[in-house]
């Protein structure tokens, strides 16, 4: 048996399908990720696992139990499920060690653990209205922790952030799995916070889960383009224009489009240069690796490099592995 079930879950507001009858399965300490664009459902979808809001349709079971909706139960929730919203709040003018003994739940060990977890040990007697952004947000989510959940649901967690401060929190996040053994469902639109972390990935779009499966398979198989474009840069070419790609097509592929990420596609200097019409159009330095425009047939194409060796106007010979193929229609 899985250990949470979420089965035929939808949810109707003011007439509107938000959450449209969603099915998945998580198992103990399995890292899953929901991905969307804005509105495509991801907080409705945490709230209803977290018994925060009622379903309109479905059921939702935590190790075989079914999880009540918000009009079921006099105080929503569930108390092995804890949810840290992106609007968290913290009460003004607390003692943090304070506001931590409102919540707690838990073992004073424990909680010391969680507290190193959440690396706040030297915030317990600062005050809430002296922190940053990101210590009230390891705050709110100690908060969170010390009232003994087995499932933490994250909405965002990344968004307000820093790259120092959100470069902690994914740490904390880790340390909750490893340390904690506490099982995480996260939801988020930034995939370098996604792939890297992820077991699974859902992807919505407009309140469906449209695709399921492992990084990978979501990054280099996209089921369509909005998908691919979630994930990060692509290129999206028309198959009559890939007469200048060393690249077999097969008759079965015909009428769709070829996929492809920047970093499928090698570059090199043309040989003969009155036989090549790739011309470099852009190149951008991002730091770790370089973004190269090249115009091809009048379409533009993105190449990822990790060297520069080329300029602009420059003709060049573009190739592909048939293995990082795909095909959209």
């Amino acid at each position: 048996m899985s250990w949470l079930k979420v089965e035929e879950l939808s949810k109707i507001i003011k007439g509107n399908i938000v959450v449209n009858n969603i099915n998945f399965t998580q198992n103990k300490q399995e890292h899953i990720a929901i991905a969307g664009a804005t509105g495509s459902g991801k907080t409705t979808l945490l709230k209803m696992i977290a018994g925060l809001i009622q379903p309109s349709k479905g059921n939702i079971f935590l190790e075989d139990e079914r999880i009540k909706g918000a009009e079921e139960q006099l105080l929503p929730g569930h108390k092995k499920i804890a949810y840290l919203s992106q609007h968290f709040e913290l009460r003004n003018n607390y003692f943090v060690h304070d506001l931590l003994d409102v919540y707690n739940k838990t073992e004073q060990e424990n909680a010391h653990t969680i507290y190193a977890v959440c690396k706040i040990e030297h915030l317990l007697k600062r005050k809430t209205n002296e922190l940053s952004g990101g210590e009230r947000q390891r705050i709110a989510l100690a908060c969170q922790l010390v009232t003994n959940p087995t499932l933490l649901l994250l909405d965002e967690p990344f968004s307000n952030l820093d790259m120092l401060h959100k470069k902690i929190m994914k740490q904390v996040i880790d340390d909750v799995s490893s340390q904690l053994n506490i099982s995480c469902i996260k939801a988020s639109h930034d995939w370098e916070d996604i792939l890297p972390w992820a077991t699974t990935i859902l992807i919505m779009q407009k309140g469906k889960v449209i695709q399921q499966g492992n990084a990978k398979e979501i990054y280099y198989q996209p089921v369509n383009e909005y998908a691919a474009a979630l994930s990060g840069y692509y290129n999206l070419i028309d198959i009559d224009n890939t007469k200048n790609v060393n690249l077999p097509i097969s008759k079965n592929n015909q009428g769709k489009k070829l996929f492809l990420r920047p970093e499928a596609i090698t570059i090199e200097p043309a040989v003969n240069i009155y036989q090549q019409e790739n011309i470099v159009q852009k190149i951008s330095f991002y730091g770790s690796y370089y973004l190269i425009d090249v115009l091809m047939n009048n379409q533009l194409i993105q190449v990822k490099t990790l060297h520069n060796n080329f300029q602009e106007g420059q003709r060049v010979l573009l190739s592909v592995q048939t293995n990082d193929v795909w095909f959209l229609r």
